[in-house]
């Protein structure tokens, strides 16, 4: 199994090739773009938080514990007093975190339904609801951070599935075919209840249809088949310079990009976001 520390590297350097991608063919603004590459490396690190006392079950459950006490706070902040919230925070904080994760950890093993396609589904959907009823995001912006999600957590799946090759000794190891799973068949009950969350994140989610247009639109590849290697010299190495000669005179073309629009109104006007 690739320990944290690798996790993080890869799950990094993956979301960030899909964060320059992103970039280069102007779909989202950078305050997007930031909350979108960092839901790809949190997947990345999220299908461990099944194993008891690691870094990733710690950091999941005290988001989750800061999550809700602050939801708890607003919703109340105007019915009670500030001794009565303050009471109200810190037990919704201490309930989630040590409470929810005890709870959590008793139902759960590792390599068990988290190491699987299907709890990746299930959390992309989650991110696209988080960021579209939660956040407000608009809903190219909200599944495109589901995209993102997904390929981060698919990456920690195939990261660990390498990890139980014996290269050396050309044999597999006994994990080998744990953590890369469509289900997790040993134990249906667990699956079911990802299945169900899944299906009604589903429902939740918004509408696909603006991030299927953006992504399929034939502008934005042409846009990015112009821009991926340098229509000159590389870095304007001729010159000493380290920009290249189409970064510092206007661009000609006629190639546009389809850009996701910040607000999450339908109605609104399109704009880059």
């Amino acid at each position: 199994m690739a320990n944290f520390t690798t996790h993080i590297a890869v799950g990094t350097l993956v979301s960030g090739s899909l964060a320059t991608l992103t970039v280069a063919a102007n779909v989202v603004a950078p305050d997007n773009l930031i909350a979108v590459t960092l839901a790809g490396v949190l997947g990345s690190v999220l299908p461990d938080i099944d194993l008891k006392d690691s870094r990733p079950s710690r950091a999941l459950f005290s988001g989750l514990a800061i999550f809700f006490s602050f939801c708890v706070l607003f919703m109340n902040a105007s019915r009670y007093s500030i001794a009565e919230l303050w009471v109200m925070w810190l037990g919704t904080l201490v309930l989630v975190r040590y409470g929810g994760e005890a709870l959590f950890q008793r139902f759960s093993y590792h390599r068990g339904i988290f190491h699987s396609l299907l709890a990746g589904a299930m959390f992309a959907l989650l991110t696209a609801v988080v960021f579209r009823h939660v956040l407000g995001r608009h809903e190219g912006v909200a599944w495109l951070a589901g995209g993102f999600m997904f390929i981060g957590y698919l990456t920690h799946l195939i990261l660990d599935e390498l990890y139980s090759v014996d290269v050396m000794d050309r044999r597999l190891k006994v994990s080998f075919g744990t953590a890369l799973k469509l289900i997790d068949p040993k134990h249906p009950g667990q699956t079911a209840a990802i299945g169900a969350l899944a299906a009604l994140f589903l429902v939740l989610a918004p509408t696909p249809k603006p991030f299927v247009e953006g992504i399929t639109a034939p502008g934005l590849w042409e846009g990015l088949r112009v821009r991926l290697l340098p229509q000159e010299a590389w870095f304007d190495g001729i010159t000493g310079k380290f920009v290249t000669k189409t970064a510092r005179e206007p661009a000609t073309s006629s190639v546009t990009t389809g850009a996701l629009p910040d607000t999450a109104t339908p109605a609104a006007a399109p704009s880059k976001p």
